[in-house]
């Protein structure tokens, strides 16, 4: 049975920006919030950076970032694409879920 979804125009806008809110959101979660948690953790469990602290730490991601380097491209997107693979979890778990008769 094929269901037919009308949206409006209204509708799309409000989706578009709730979606960007939440990408800018973990993005800015993925480059200010993960890099000073990972240092900080880092220190803890394995000890002195082998640099000059945080701000050398955090130019080092900036750099590999703006070269283009995919992990951490991958390490800054993170947060958001495991949002968005929650989210795809969740519908397709209730999406396969039995009807209640």
């Amino acid at each position: 049975m094929a269901v037919t979804v009308t949206v409006n125009q209204n509708t799309l806008k409000q989706i578009a920006l709730k979606e960007s809110a939440l990408f800018l959101t973990l993005l800015f979660v993925g480059l200010v919030l993960a890099p000073i948690a990972i240092f900080f953790v880092g220190q803890n469990v394995l000890g002195q950076f082998g640099g000059y602290g945080y701000s050398e730490f955090f130019g080092t991601l900036s750099d590999k970032i703006r070269s283009g380097n995919l992990v951490a491209w991958f390490f800054v997107l993170s947060p958001y694409l495991v949002w968005q693979t929650l989210r795809l979890t969740v519908h397709a778990w209730r999406s396969s879920a039995v009807p209640k008769s």
